[in-house]
């Protein structure tokens, strides 16, 4: 059974009402969450390519992504969980994982479940929630994977319309 009904959610995948891009996050992460993030997506055979700058090179190890100077252009690493749905990792800091979706990617119930199936692989291999804020909306969550639960909630009521 699937976590979440797109009817019960569409609004909250809404790029008007919620922004394009909203922030997918794992917060009181560590260098090592980070490691397990990069090893699930080798482990899944997720289709990646990591970059710093226009630069593409091969996935380095975490420590050394997150080692670089404070100067340096923020690398990212692009995860497709499918062909058609895309994730971006960017390594700003290593005490949060931090990344984007785009919600025009994520419509209808079967993209709406290939999010859920990559929010709840990346919470079950943490052991920590998976958050998604809406774009520009930090530390107020609509939705993510709850630990207890081991399955993605609703976090908000949806809007009344």
């Amino acid at each position: 059974m699937a976590d979440l009904l797109w009817d019960d959610v569409s609004c909250f995948f809404d790029p008007d009402l919620m922004g394009s891009l909203p922030d997918v996050r794992v917060p009181n992460a560590s260098v090592e969450d980070w490691q397990a993030i990069l090893d699930l997506v080798v482990e899944r055979g997720w289709k990646c390519q990591y970059s710093e700058g226009e630069t593409v090179l091969a996935v380095p190890r975490a420590e050394a992504v997150l080692g670089r100077p404070a100067d340096a252009e923020c690398p990212e690493l692009r995860v497709w969980p499918t062909a058609d749905v895309l994730a971006i990792f960017r390594f700003g800091a290593d005490d949060e994982v931090d990344f984007d979706v785009d919600l025009r990617e994520l419509q209808g119930q079967e993209r709406l479940d290939v999010f859920c199936d990559f929010l709840r692989r990346i919470g079950r291999r943490l052991g920590k929630p998976v958050l998604m804020d809406p774009e520009g909306d930090y530390g107020h969550p609509v939705l993510g994977f709850d630990v207890e639960t081991d399955r993605v909630v609703l976090l908000a009521e949806p809007p009344v319309r």
